[in-house]
């Protein structure tokens, strides 16, 4: 029967993946039917933790936070948790091995979120992405490798640039709501009150610096299992990038950017054919 319960918990995971994020689901479809389950138990963990230091604003948020992170440790120590997103991680954990410096990397810099408003510094800065999104591309890529510890060593480095282009992306296009209603500020030294051109253009350079490294030195790279899953999901933020840039810095703060459900079909469309000629 816990065979049922695990079924149901991925389910649960698979489900908050869907509601949550229709274009990284979109993505995550397009991954072999073997590592899906395991890619939407990595983001039902993460997603959750984020709700709490983003959203549940009426709630004490360390208290959930430190519940959260205690009841995993039990889930992971147990092999067993009630809360099914909590036991469909602590699964895919322990089938893949996924070191705990990495999970406790991530729960760093959500918990940082509960009280730290400014990053003044590159290290401080590097710090964050390195927990919030660099980890997590690097649970991912324990899955694609699947053991294959020297293909993950050769992949890792760029995993964890693809992780921080997908952040950074996510920061250019929250910057109203992470600056206005969380009072956040992570890109170090430029003042977002007063973003100009220049300024702009420096996170759009060091984006594109990131994504140039992840595509050459990574997904081509990949295995077949995760190559076209993984291009799509690189192919919607480069698109989203290319939106913003066309943004002025003046307006940016006011503009919500997002990509169209027909771009997206349009995207996925290109890049299949892309795929099956073999020109990834």
């Amino acid at each position: 029967m816990k065979e049922l319960f695990d079924n149901v918990s991925n389910s649960c995971s698979k489900l908050v993946t869907k509601k949550y994020s229709t274009s990284f689901s979109l993505a995550v479809n397009m991954l072999s039917p073997k590592i899906r389950t395991d890619i939407y138990n990595i983001y039902g963990f993460v997603r959750f933790a984020d709700e709490i230091v983003d959203t549940f604003h009426e709630y004490n948020k360390e208290e959930l936070m430190a519940h959260f992170e205690k009841d995993y440790y039990i889930a992971k120590a147990q092999g067993i948790s009630l809360n099914p997103i909590l036991n469909s991680f602590q699964q895919t954990v322990n089938t893949y091995n996924i070191p705990d410096e990495m999970v406790q990397a991530f729960l760093r810099s959500m918990k940082a979120d509960l009280h730290k408003t400014e990053y003044q510094t590159k290290e401080e800065y590097d710090a964050y992405i390195y927990g919030s999104a660099d980890v997590v591309g690097l649970m991912c890529l324990k899955v694609f490798v699947n053991g294959d510890d020297a293909m993950f060593n050769e992949l890792k480095d760029a995993a964890m640039r693809l992780g921080s282009a997908f952040q950074k992306v996510n920061f250019l296009r929250d910057l109203k709501d992470d600056f206005e209603l969380l009072n956040r500020s992570y890109f170090p030294t430029i003042d977002l009150g007063k973003l100009d051109p220049d300024s702009k253009q420096q996170i759009i350079d060091e984006i594109e610096e990131d994504f140039n490294y992840a595509f050459t030195n990574g997904v081509l790279k990949l295995p077949v299992e995760a190559k076209f899953g993984v291009y799509m999901a690189y192919r919607y933020y480069r698109r989203l990038l290319k939106k913003l840039n066309s943004v002025p810095s003046e307006k940016i703060m006011d503009t919500r950017i997002r990509i169209s459900d027909p771009m997206k079909i349009n995207l996925l469309a290109r890049s299949y054919v892309k795929y099956k000629l073999n020109l990834i």
